[in-house]
Protein backbone atom coordinates (compact mmCIF):
# COMPACT_ATOMS: atom_id res chain seq x y z
CA UNK A 1 0.00 0.00 0.00
CA UNK A 2 1.40 3.44 -0.54
CA UNK A 3 -0.04 6.43 1.10
CA UNK A 4 0.55 10.24 0.79
CA UNK A 5 -0.13 13.71 2.54
CA UNK A 6 -1.92 16.27 -0.40
CA UNK A 7 -1.90 19.96 0.34
CA UNK A 8 -4.73 21.43 1.74
CA UNK A 9 -5.74 24.64 3.70
CA UNK A 10 -4.09 22.61 6.95
CA UNK A 11 -0.97 22.13 7.99
CA UNK A 12 -1.24 18.42 8.23
CA UNK A 13 -2.67 18.26 4.87
CA UNK A 14 -5.20 15.46 3.64
CA UNK A 15 -4.27 11.65 4.08
CA UNK A 16 -5.05 9.93 0.22
CA UNK A 17 -3.95 6.23 -1.08
CA UNK A 18 -2.08 6.33 -4.06
CA UNK A 19 -1.78 3.88 -6.99
CA UNK A 20 1.15 1.62 -7.08
CA UNK A 21 2.09 3.59 -10.33
CA UNK A 22 1.71 6.84 -8.68
CA UNK A 23 -0.58 7.81 -11.38
CA UNK A 24 -3.92 7.98 -9.16
CA UNK A 25 -5.21 8.66 -6.08
CA UNK A 26 -8.04 8.79 -3.85
CA UNK A 27 -9.51 10.83 -1.24
CA UNK A 28 -9.84 9.45 1.99
CA UNK A 29 -11.50 11.83 4.16
CA UNK A 30 -14.41 9.72 6.01
CA UNK A 31 -12.01 7.29 6.76
CA UNK A 32 -8.56 9.20 7.91
CA UNK A 33 -8.35 13.11 7.47
CA UNK A 34 -4.47 12.93 8.11
CA UNK A 35 -1.52 10.14 8.39
CA UNK A 36 -1.64 10.69 12.05
CA UNK A 37 -4.91 9.73 12.83
CA UNK A 38 -4.43 6.63 10.44
CA UNK A 39 -1.38 5.79 12.25
CA UNK A 40 -3.14 6.19 15.44
CA UNK A 41 -6.12 4.07 14.72
CA UNK A 42 -3.94 2.01 12.21
CA UNK A 43 -4.88 -1.54 13.61
CA UNK A 44 -8.54 -0.83 12.78
CA UNK A 45 -7.83 1.58 9.59
CA UNK A 46 -5.35 -0.41 7.71
CA UNK A 47 -7.38 -3.09 6.29
CA UNK A 48 -9.82 -0.46 4.96
CA UNK A 49 -7.30 1.69 3.48
CA UNK A 50 -5.63 -1.55 1.92
CA UNK A 51 -9.36 -2.41 0.31
CA UNK A 52 -8.82 0.91 -1.31
CA UNK A 53 -5.45 0.41 -2.61
CA UNK A 54 -6.38 -2.78 -4.09
CA UNK A 55 -9.47 -1.42 -5.83
CA UNK A 56 -7.53 1.61 -7.10
CA UNK A 57 -4.85 -0.36 -8.83
CA UNK A 58 -7.58 -2.82 -10.65
CA UNK A 59 -9.31 0.06 -11.97
CA UNK A 60 -12.87 -0.33 -10.58
CA UNK A 61 -12.85 3.24 -8.48
CA UNK A 62 -14.63 6.17 -10.04
CA UNK A 63 -13.39 8.91 -7.83
CA UNK A 64 -9.63 9.24 -8.27
CA UNK A 65 -7.43 12.26 -9.10
CA UNK A 66 -4.08 12.64 -11.24
CA UNK A 67 -1.46 12.23 -8.24
CA UNK A 68 2.00 13.90 -8.95
CA UNK A 69 4.66 15.02 -6.60
CA UNK A 70 4.51 18.86 -6.41
CA UNK A 71 0.90 18.46 -4.56
CA UNK A 72 1.87 16.40 -1.85
CA UNK A 73 3.72 17.45 1.73
CA UNK A 74 5.57 15.32 3.44
CA UNK A 75 3.69 12.06 4.08
CA UNK A 76 3.32 12.87 7.73
CA UNK A 77 3.55 16.26 7.47
CA UNK A 78 4.71 16.99 11.48
CA UNK A 79 5.60 14.28 14.14
CA UNK A 80 5.66 13.69 17.67
CA UNK A 81 9.34 12.42 17.34
CA UNK A 82 11.64 12.25 14.97
CA UNK A 83 15.06 10.55 15.62
CA UNK A 84 17.64 10.14 13.52
CA UNK A 85 20.11 6.71 13.93
CA UNK A 86 23.62 6.14 12.29
CA UNK A 87 23.07 2.96 11.05
CA UNK A 88 26.24 2.77 8.92
CA UNK A 89 29.32 2.76 10.67
CA UNK A 90 31.27 2.44 8.42
CA UNK A 91 30.32 5.95 7.35
CA UNK A 92 31.32 7.17 10.05
CA UNK A 93 34.93 5.61 10.17
CA UNK A 94 35.34 7.03 7.30
CA UNK A 95 34.29 10.73 8.69
CA UNK A 96 36.36 10.25 11.29
CA UNK A 97 39.31 8.80 9.67
CA UNK A 98 39.44 11.82 7.40
CA UNK A 99 39.74 13.94 10.75
CA UNK A 100 42.24 11.52 12.27
CA UNK A 101 40.12 10.72 14.94
CA UNK A 102 39.96 7.15 16.08
CA UNK A 103 36.39 5.20 15.72
CA UNK A 104 35.37 4.13 19.33
CA UNK A 105 34.73 0.41 20.05
CA UNK A 106 31.33 1.09 21.54
CA UNK A 107 30.11 2.45 18.27
CA UNK A 108 29.85 -0.67 16.92
CA UNK A 109 27.49 -2.53 19.46
CA UNK A 110 25.56 0.62 20.75
CA UNK A 111 23.59 3.22 17.68
CA UNK A 112 24.51 6.89 17.74
CA UNK A 113 21.22 8.73 17.31
CA UNK A 114 19.73 12.25 18.09
CA UNK A 115 16.59 14.07 17.59
CA UNK A 116 15.71 16.10 15.18
CA UNK A 117 12.91 19.21 14.26
CA UNK A 118 9.62 17.26 14.14
CA UNK A 119 7.44 20.04 14.34
CA UNK A 120 7.72 20.34 10.26
CA UNK A 121 8.98 18.15 7.40
CA UNK A 122 8.74 19.36 3.82
CA UNK A 123 7.81 18.16 0.60
CA UNK A 124 9.40 16.25 -2.32
CA UNK A 125 9.31 19.60 -4.42
CA UNK A 126 9.80 22.04 -1.66
CA UNK A 127 13.06 24.03 -1.75
CA UNK A 128 15.96 23.95 0.55
CA UNK A 129 16.03 27.49 2.21
CA UNK A 130 19.53 28.54 3.41
CA UNK A 131 20.33 31.81 4.15
CA UNK A 132 24.11 31.55 3.82
CA UNK A 133 25.86 29.82 1.25
CA UNK A 134 28.90 29.25 3.92
CA UNK A 135 27.09 27.22 6.23
CA UNK A 136 28.27 24.49 4.57
CA UNK A 137 25.30 22.79 2.81
CA UNK A 138 24.61 19.31 1.91
CA UNK A 139 21.97 16.74 1.65
CA UNK A 140 22.01 13.58 3.18
CA UNK A 141 19.75 10.40 1.15
CA UNK A 142 18.31 8.00 4.04
CA UNK A 143 15.58 5.68 4.63
CA UNK A 144 13.17 6.01 7.35
CA UNK A 145 10.88 4.38 8.79
CA UNK A 146 7.29 5.43 10.56
CA UNK A 147 5.86 3.45 13.58
CA UNK A 148 2.71 2.61 15.70
CA UNK A 149 2.69 3.04 19.43
CA UNK A 150 6.10 0.98 20.57
CA UNK A 151 6.20 0.23 24.55
CA UNK A 152 9.32 1.43 26.44
CA UNK A 153 11.86 -2.05 26.81
CA UNK A 154 10.78 -3.57 23.89
CA UNK A 155 13.22 -6.08 22.12
CA UNK A 156 15.08 -5.34 18.56
CA UNK A 157 12.80 -8.83 17.02
CA UNK A 158 9.65 -7.65 18.60
CA UNK A 159 10.58 -3.34 17.49
CA UNK A 160 10.20 -5.12 13.76
CA UNK A 161 6.25 -5.28 14.74
CA UNK A 162 5.56 -1.79 14.67
CA UNK A 163 7.15 -0.50 11.32
CA UNK A 164 4.16 0.30 9.52
CA UNK A 165 5.23 2.25 6.85
CA UNK A 166 9.12 3.11 4.83
CA UNK A 167 9.71 6.28 3.27
CA UNK A 168 13.21 8.29 2.01
CA UNK A 169 14.26 11.50 3.26
CA UNK A 170 16.87 14.20 2.85
CA UNK A 171 18.10 15.41 5.83
CA UNK A 172 19.89 18.43 5.28
CA UNK A 173 23.08 19.04 7.33
CA UNK A 174 25.18 22.16 7.74
CA UNK A 175 28.22 21.09 7.86
CA UNK A 176 29.93 24.51 8.61
CA UNK A 177 27.91 24.61 11.77
CA UNK A 178 28.19 21.20 13.09
CA UNK A 179 31.87 21.54 14.90
CA UNK A 180 30.58 24.46 16.78
CA UNK A 181 27.32 22.12 17.94
CA UNK A 182 29.18 19.10 18.42
CA UNK A 183 32.06 21.17 20.70
CA UNK A 184 29.20 22.02 22.97
CA UNK A 185 28.63 18.66 23.85
CA UNK A 186 24.84 19.23 23.62
CA UNK A 187 24.20 17.86 20.12
CA UNK A 188 22.83 19.16 16.78
CA UNK A 189 20.48 21.87 16.38
CA UNK A 190 21.10 24.88 14.27
CA UNK A 191 23.10 22.63 11.95
CA UNK A 192 19.39 20.50 11.05
CA UNK A 193 17.46 22.36 8.93
CA UNK A 194 13.76 21.02 8.12
CA UNK A 195 13.99 17.42 6.42
CA UNK A 196 12.44 16.64 2.83
CA UNK A 197 10.36 13.27 2.50
CA UNK A 198 9.35 11.26 -0.62
CA UNK A 199 5.89 11.98 -2.05
CA UNK A 200 4.46 8.76 -1.04
CA UNK A 201 5.51 6.46 2.43
CA UNK A 202 4.67 2.49 1.50
CA UNK A 203 3.64 -0.36 3.88
CA UNK A 204 7.23 -2.96 3.81
CA UNK A 205 4.63 -5.85 1.74
CA UNK A 206 5.14 -3.44 -1.15
CA UNK A 207 8.83 -3.92 -1.38
CA UNK A 208 8.57 -7.29 -2.98
CA UNK A 209 10.60 -9.22 -0.64
CA UNK A 210 13.57 -6.29 -0.76
CA UNK A 211 12.45 -5.61 2.51
CA UNK A 212 14.32 -8.48 4.79
CA UNK A 213 15.44 -8.63 8.17
CA UNK A 214 14.41 -4.83 9.04
CA UNK A 215 16.48 -3.62 6.23
CA UNK A 216 15.95 -2.33 2.60
CA UNK A 217 17.71 -4.06 -0.16
CA UNK A 218 17.89 -1.45 -3.00
CA UNK A 219 20.18 1.18 -4.37
CA UNK A 220 19.54 4.59 -3.24
CA UNK A 221 20.28 7.25 -5.84
CA UNK A 222 21.68 10.39 -5.08
CA UNK A 223 21.71 12.81 -8.07
CA UNK A 224 23.23 16.28 -7.84
CA UNK A 225 22.84 18.34 -10.77
CA UNK A 226 22.96 16.02 -13.05
CA UNK A 227 26.01 14.17 -11.90
CA UNK A 228 25.15 10.36 -9.85
CA UNK A 229 26.71 11.25 -6.65
CA UNK A 230 26.13 7.52 -5.26
CA UNK A 231 23.60 4.69 -4.99
CA UNK A 232 24.77 2.31 -2.61
CA UNK A 233 22.51 -0.50 -1.24
CA UNK A 234 20.66 0.45 1.60
CA UNK A 235 20.92 -3.28 2.85
CA UNK A 236 24.29 -3.51 2.82
CA UNK A 237 26.51 -2.66 5.53
CA UNK A 238 24.09 -1.71 7.67
CA UNK A 239 25.33 -2.08 11.15
CA UNK A 240 22.18 -1.72 13.06
CA UNK A 241 18.83 -2.88 11.36
CA UNK A 242 15.44 -0.50 12.23
CA UNK A 243 14.41 -3.14 15.01
CA UNK A 244 17.39 -2.25 16.75
CA UNK A 245 17.29 1.56 16.15
CA UNK A 246 13.95 1.60 17.44
CA UNK A 247 14.36 -0.77 20.40
CA UNK A 248 17.41 2.08 20.92
CA UNK A 249 15.12 4.62 20.78
CA UNK A 250 12.84 2.72 22.77
CA UNK A 251 15.00 1.80 25.74
CA UNK A 252 13.74 3.98 28.42
CA UNK A 253 10.55 5.53 27.14
CA UNK A 254 7.65 4.20 24.80
CA UNK A 255 7.32 5.91 21.27
CA UNK A 256 4.15 7.09 20.00
CA UNK A 257 2.62 6.48 17.15
CA UNK A 258 3.90 8.53 14.11
CA UNK A 259 7.42 8.24 15.24
CA UNK A 260 9.96 8.57 12.52
CA UNK A 261 12.91 6.62 13.12
CA UNK A 262 15.83 7.02 10.14
CA UNK A 263 19.34 5.31 9.02
CA UNK A 264 21.34 7.88 9.04
CA UNK A 265 23.19 8.13 5.93
CA UNK A 266 23.72 5.33 3.63
CA UNK A 267 26.53 4.03 2.67
CA UNK A 268 28.57 1.59 1.02
CA UNK A 269 31.96 0.98 2.09
CA UNK A 270 34.74 0.54 -0.79
CA UNK A 271 31.92 1.36 -3.24
CA UNK A 272 32.72 3.54 -6.44
CA UNK A 273 28.82 4.66 -5.55
CA UNK A 274 28.64 4.20 -2.12
CA UNK A 275 28.32 8.27 -1.21
CA UNK A 276 24.74 9.40 -0.38
CA UNK A 277 26.00 12.92 1.20
CA UNK A 278 29.39 15.04 0.36
CA UNK A 279 30.77 15.11 3.26
CA UNK A 280 31.89 11.26 2.28
CA UNK A 281 32.91 12.55 -0.61
CA UNK A 282 34.77 15.08 0.52
CA UNK A 283 36.32 13.01 3.38
CA UNK A 284 37.23 10.35 0.49
CA UNK A 285 39.25 12.91 -0.91
CA UNK A 286 40.98 13.88 1.96
CA UNK A 287 41.87 10.49 2.77
CA UNK A 288 43.33 9.97 -1.08
CA UNK A 289 44.23 13.76 -2.22
CA UNK A 290 45.14 15.72 1.63
CA UNK A 291 42.32 18.33 0.47
CA UNK A 292 38.73 18.18 -0.36
CA UNK A 293 37.94 19.06 -3.77
CA UNK A 294 34.35 18.96 -3.92
CA UNK A 295 32.10 22.05 -2.61
CA UNK A 296 29.14 21.52 -0.57
CA UNK A 297 26.31 22.86 -2.09
CA UNK A 298 25.34 25.96 -3.96
CA UNK A 299 22.18 28.38 -4.10
CA UNK A 300 20.31 27.14 -7.17
CA UNK A 301 21.80 23.52 -7.07
CA UNK A 302 19.45 20.73 -7.89
CA UNK A 303 19.43 17.47 -5.42
CA UNK A 304 17.60 14.51 -6.57
CA UNK A 305 17.05 11.48 -4.34
CA UNK A 306 14.96 8.24 -5.43
CA UNK A 307 14.75 3.93 -5.05
CA UNK A 308 13.67 1.76 -7.66
CA UNK A 309 12.25 -1.71 -7.63
CA UNK A 310 13.85 -4.41 -9.82
CA UNK A 311 12.02 -3.25 -12.84
CA UNK A 312 13.16 0.30 -12.89
CA UNK A 313 9.72 1.84 -11.49
CA UNK A 314 9.86 4.51 -8.57
CA UNK A 315 9.18 3.19 -5.63
CA UNK A 316 8.52 6.03 -3.35
CA UNK A 317 8.45 8.87 -6.02
CA UNK A 318 11.63 11.53 -5.89
CA UNK A 319 12.75 13.87 -3.97
CA UNK A 320 13.50 16.99 -6.41
CA UNK A 321 14.52 20.15 -4.69
CA UNK A 322 16.87 23.34 -5.39
CA UNK A 323 18.74 25.04 -2.80
CA UNK A 324 17.42 28.58 -2.47
CA UNK A 325 18.61 31.72 -0.27
CA UNK A 326 16.41 32.41 2.35
CA UNK A 327 16.09 36.17 3.57
CA UNK A 328 14.88 36.54 6.76
CA UNK A 329 11.73 38.39 7.55
CA UNK A 330 12.07 41.86 9.35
Amino acid sequence: MKLATIKNSTRDGQLVVVSKNLSKAVVVKDIARTMQEALDNWKEISPVLEKIYKELNSGSLTNTIDFNSSMTMAPIPRSYHWADGSAYVTHVELVRKARGAELPESFWTDPLMYMGASDAFIGAKDDILIEKEEWGIDFESEVVVITDDVPAGISPENARKHIKLIALVNDVSLRNLIPGELGKQFGFYQSKPWTSFTPVAVTPDELDGQWKDAKLHLPLISILNGQLIGSPNAGVDMTFDFGQLIAHAAKSRSLMAGTVIGSGTVANQGSPNGSSCLAEVRCLEIIKDGKASTPFMKFGDHIQIEMKDKNGHSIFGKIDQLVKEYSPSE
